[in-house]
């Protein structure tokens, strides 16, 4: 028996860090990668494609999303598509999942509790649905399986508690459960979605997001294919990569530059073995003299797909106890923020912002 899992897909993301064409290049991708997913199914003769939420993003669907997503898992038939709704794309009224004509070879779950699915004679996949963006309790509270099946499955979208900490900040808590309530229920095994980072325990796998959604989201990204073995009911687990994009994050040092055409240089340099989307984050110390823009870099790197640049923590190569010693207005300025006894970090943004100020520049972020 083998199963291709996937989850996190969020069709329609914003890509709201991305320019408006490199943000619709993003949401194809995605889409292509759903493709990859049918492909991948296909290859490996599945009895089951199942998805553990977030298809698709409920706040900002695109009028074909709906063609889309139905035309893909047709094209699955006779494989049955197995979908439990996450938090973004929530089960309700005006759903995609309410309002579209499934094949025959589709099954929603529609209820806030797990539901059997019976796929064979010896294995039934549990499924469950987030009813709203927010709020779901934990699927696996007071749950407990029934049913002859020899092995019992778990489908749903929710949150390992303990690995909360280990995910992207600002990453929320929906459908909590304990890695231990997987067995306690009589379940084999949990096919979970929610968290973009890929991981396995004994118990669950997390497929993670098939194609990167934004920076720092490394590692083969696409779907599980799991084999359950008959009679023993043993898992075997093999990830396959689906991704369309290429993400990286690369800081520049640019310390020592003396002219804004060096930086550029360096940062030219630091992205020429690069592919696909690329973050720039430029840090060090630089001369008085450099006027640090970002548009300097909108085009030192045509070959990549998009490129985001950012200031990191970049510093003024000030001689203060020089300046210090004028008898100008400068002088006087340093002095008299020394004599404030501020905390140090502060004392270093107050007289950088303002040296700065004194000689009518206008990066004053450059602290």
């Amino acid at each position: 028996m083998k199963l291709v899992l996937f989850a996190d897909l969020h069709l329609d993301s914003p890509f709201r860090w991305a320019r408006p064409e490199v943000a619709r290049r993003r949401r194809q991708a995605l889409r292509d990668v759903l493709g990859a997913i049918v492909d991948l199914a296909a290859e490996v003769e599945a009895d089951a494609v199942c998805c553990a939420g977030d298809l698709y993003e409920h706040d900002r669907v695109a009028p074909d999303t709906a063609a889309v997503i139905q035309r893909a898992f047709a094209n699955l038939a006779p494989i049955p598509v197995l979908v439990a709704p996450g938090n973004h794309d929530w089960l309700g009224p005006q759903s995609l999942y309410a309002r579209t004509a499934w094949s025959p070879n589709v099954h929603i779950f529609t209820e806030e509790r797990l539901q059997r699915y019976e796929l064979t004679s010896g294995l039934a996949v549990w499924g469950a649905a987030h009813k709203r963006p927010a709020g779901t309790a934990g699927f696996l509270d007071d749950f407990q399986v029934d049913g002859a099946e020899d092995v019992h499955l778990a489908l749903f979208h929710g949150t390992l508690r303990s690995g909360l900490p280990f995910e992207e900040e600002g990453k929320q808590v929906h459908a909590p459960f304990d890695e231990e309530q997987i067995a306690a229920a009589g379940l084999r095994h949990a096919l979970v979605g929610h968290f973009h980072t890929p991981s396995e325990g004994r118990w669950h796998t997390y497929p993670g997001n098939p194609d990167p959604l934004t920076f720092g989201e490394t590692g083969e990204r696409g779907a599980v294919v799991l084999e359950i073995q008959e009679g023993s009911g043993a898992i075997s687990r093999t990830r396959h990569r689906l991704a369309k994009t290429d993400v990286s994050d690369v800081t520049v040092d640019v310390t020592g530059c003396s002219s804004r055409q060096e930086v550029r240089n360096k940062t030219a340099t630091a992205l020429e073995s690069l592919t696909g989307v690329v973050r720039v984050t430029l840090a060090g110390e630089v001369d008085p003299s450099v006027n640090v823009k970002l548009a300097d870099l909108d085009d030192v790197a045509p070959h990549l797909e998009a490129l985001v640049a950012r200031l990191g923590r970049i510093t003024v190569a000030y001689d203060l106890d020089s300046i210090a010693r004028e008898t100008t207005v400068r002088g006087r300025f340093v002095q008299d923020v020394r004599a404030a006894a501020l905390e140090p970090d502060m004392e270093r943004r107050v007289l950088l912002t303002g040296l700065r100020a004194l000689e009518g520049r206008n990066d004053l972020e450059v602290v």
